[in-house]
């Protein structure tokens, strides 16, 4: 906690001094001072660079965010085509750890393969690489940005299958008063709160969230014993955003977030608990020599215990893994002429954690092994892009050089006598990398335009990957500390058609492949372990639909994609495999209708197609379709009704399936609540 009051320190000062020394006014004695001039900030970044142009990008709206079944932001991102996490379970009923992010069905083993930024900061936990989906407020955001690809600019060597960019909602943006209160048929709630207050010529976001229930049975009735347990949830946020001017065309932004989250999975005793408290302090400066400079902090804590599914009692006490993120960049965008946008910059992130576990004899609860594993990745980069409009034609370029450090890597294990039982201390790596992406897009009339990119793309193995040993009964899966840094090559054409404001389609084709891809690699029966796959090729087609004719619209994606392992595996052959939990065919639609002002009628049908549990292709999670719907209806005043409706056609949703032992997604919920404000 200490390492955050000096940003919590910055939010304070910015709270109570934000009046005359903040606003620039004119002096001048010859005017009136009526006439002084008032300073309006944002609290966003710079705006967008002109290369987004040339990469597949799909923007989510604020009503999209706001409005979604499960009230999550995982939910709204399955709209965007090649969305996926490691699972189909989302915060509430997932391990947290199993919560990482990818695009283009690049596979995974639970660690994100896209960089997930909330203005501008890196949110991924520093041990394990999942995304706090739980520690975002929908209600605070005004939009989320996805692009596709390998990334070269700020934090881009987290980037490998491409950046989803979550932006913070501005005080023009928000109603002054926000709150939101629901229960399901379950009797599980969701209360949240956000308030915004004007500071002089900045402002002030404070917001705050609750959801608590007890939860579905995830185990399926025929597999049901008498430990098998509810998928119980009970977490909370606090955040506190403020940001104001320092000058004409300056502003700072702080920002202090707290979470916590508890999930009981599918046994009794079964506990995780995920929590977090973030510091972040950014200035913006919109002159003519433009800068972003960030700087954060992350203090990060996980814990889990481990049930037997044959004995029912405690085998593992993951007791606590805390870890530490921090980092910051600098970004500078000189004025080269009007047909130039030229950005230069270095960023700089490191991950330090350690894992403390314990682990018990199933049969008489007696302590066995004492486990401790940890170390400290860090990177440093420094990167240059250029975006060149020349007429309808837009060139850009970018390259990024990338200084990664693995060091201080450890896993040791005693007994309960402390005698030494395994002991791997890993030596100390580092490396220069260099990463380029290039594009171009031809606005061939007003509406069409026609794109091609190509790029190369970087990500380190986490802590997680390098050290921490896991089991997922009976499946013991074994760390890796020689694991190498993955790498993507790729390109992709695509075409984005407007026909006024009535239709937007785009349309894109890839291939992507990741050399030294990290997943969990049968070795023998019931073992695996995190090793190197020669590669992961991926080829595919997104698709992307909107459609608005009056007060009704229609949101629609798609994507389909062939992925295989290219090559033999480590121990067993996988060449021409599926990778693990990467459907082929995904789609969504969403159907919305706005009858009058603050209402809003909306169904959202998905659906995903069959994927293979492990890198064997011997489990399958079957192919799922599902119905979701939400209903806002003004009711007195600033009170709406809002209903929502989960999985309604109650189809099974299977998440997990080990050897026939299955796990399930959320059943059919229903929501009622009511919404003052927005």
């Amino acid at each position: 906690m200490k390492c955050l009051r000096p940003l919590a320190a910055s939010v304070s000062f910015l709270a109570l001094a934000p009046h005359a020394p903040l606003a620039a006014q004119d002096t001048r004695e010859d005017e009136p001072r009526a006439r002084a001039k008032r300073i309006v900030v944002t609290g966003g970044g710079l705006e967008q660079a002109p290369s987004e142009g040339a990469y597949a990008v799909t923007e989510i709206e604020r009503e999209r965010i706001v409005s979604t079944a499960s009230g999550r932001i995982e939910d709204a991102l399955r709209d965007v085509a090649g969305f996926q996490q490691f699972r189909r379970s989302d915060s509430r009923s997932a391990n947290p750890t199993a919560q990482g992010a990818t695009l283009r069905a690049l596979g995974g083993n639970a660690t994100s393969r896209a960089l997930v930024l909330l203005d501008g900061v890196p949110i991924a936990d520093p041990f394990f690489g999942y995304i706090p989906f739980n520690a975002i407020q929908p209600e605070t955001l005004s939009a989320i940005r996805v692009t596709r690809g390998g990334g070269a600019g700020p934090f881009g060597a987290g980037a490998l299958a491409g950046t989803i960019a979550l932006e913070s909602a501005g005080a023009a943006q928000l109603d002054p008063l926000l709150a939101n209160i629901a229960v399901n048929d379950r009797e599980e709630s969701e209360a949240s709160l956000v308030a915004v207050q004007d500071l002089g010529a900045g402002f002030a976001v404070a917001s705050g969230r609750w959801d608590r229930g007890r939860g579905f049975f995830t185990t399926p009735d025929d597999q049901r014993v008498p430990a098998s347990a509810r998928a119980a949830f009970d977490n909370w946020q606090a955040g506190l955003r403020a940001v104001a001017p320092l000058a004409d065309l300056i502003e700072v932004q702080a920002r202090v977030n707290l979470f916590e989250d508890r999930r009981t999975l599918r046994f009794d005793g079964a506990d995780s608990t995920n929590q977090g408290q973030d510091a972040s302090l950014r200035v913006v400066g919109r002159g003519d020599w433009a800068f972003d400079a960030l700087a954060y902090v992350q203090a990060r804590d996980f814990s889990n215990i481990v049930i037997s599914s044959t004995r029912f009692t405690r085998v593992l006490d993951q007791r606590s893994t805390p870890s530490t993120g921090l980092g910051g960049k600098f970004e500078l965008r000189p004025p080269v002429g009007g047909d130039h946008t030229l950005r230069l910059g270095l960023d700089y992130r490191r991950a330090d954690g350690e894992l403390q576990e314990e682990a018990y004899n199933a049969f008489s609860g007696a302590l066995n092994e004492r486990r401790r594993a940890g170390g400290v990745n860090s990177n440093l980069g420094l990167f240059v892009e250029d975006d060149w409009s020349i007429g309808r034609l837009l060139l850009t370029g970018g390259l990024r050089a990338d200084r990664t450090v693995i060091a201080d890597g450890f896993y040791r294990a005693v007994d309960a006598s402390g005698a030494l039982v395994a002991e791997t201390l890993a030596e100390d790596r580092s490396d220069w990398t260099l990463s380029w992406r290039a594009g171009a897009a031809y606005a061939a009339s007003d509406g069409l335009r026609l794109r091609a990119a190509a790029y190369t793309g970087l990500r380190l193995p986490t802590l997680n990957e390098l050290y921490r040993p896991f089991v997922v009964f009976p499946v013991v899966t074994q760390a890796n500390a020689a694991l190498e840094n993955e790498r993507l090559e790729g390109f992709e054409v695509g075409v984005d058609w407007q026909a006024g404001e009535a239709l937007a389609v785009s349309l894109t084709a890839f291939d992507n492949r990741v050399e030294n891809a990290i997943a969990n690699v049968t070795i023998a029966e019931n073992l695996r372990q995190r090793r190197n796959l020669p590669a992961i090729d991926a080829q595919g087609v997104e698709g992307n639909l909107r459609l608005a004719l009056g007060t009704v619209s229609l949101d629609a994606s798609l994507a389909y994609t062939d992925a295989v392992i290219d090559g033999q595996g480590p121990a067993l052959p996988l060449d021409g495999n599926r990778p693990p939990q990467t459907p082929d065919f995904a789609a969504s639609a969403t159907l919305a209708w706005r009858p009058a002002a603050g209402w809003r009628l909306a169904a959202t049908l998905r659906h995903t197609a069959a994927q293979f549990e492990d890198d064997q292709e011997s489990d399958v999670l079957p192919a799922v379709t599902t119905l979701d719907a939400f209903a806002e209806i003004p009711v007195w005043r600033e009170f709406s009704v809002v209903l929502r409706g989960e999985n309604l056609t109650d189809e099974d949703i299977v998440t997990r399936n080990a050897g026939g032992s299955i796990d399930l997604g959320v059943p059919r919920t229903v929501w009622a609540g009511l919404r003052y404000g927005f």
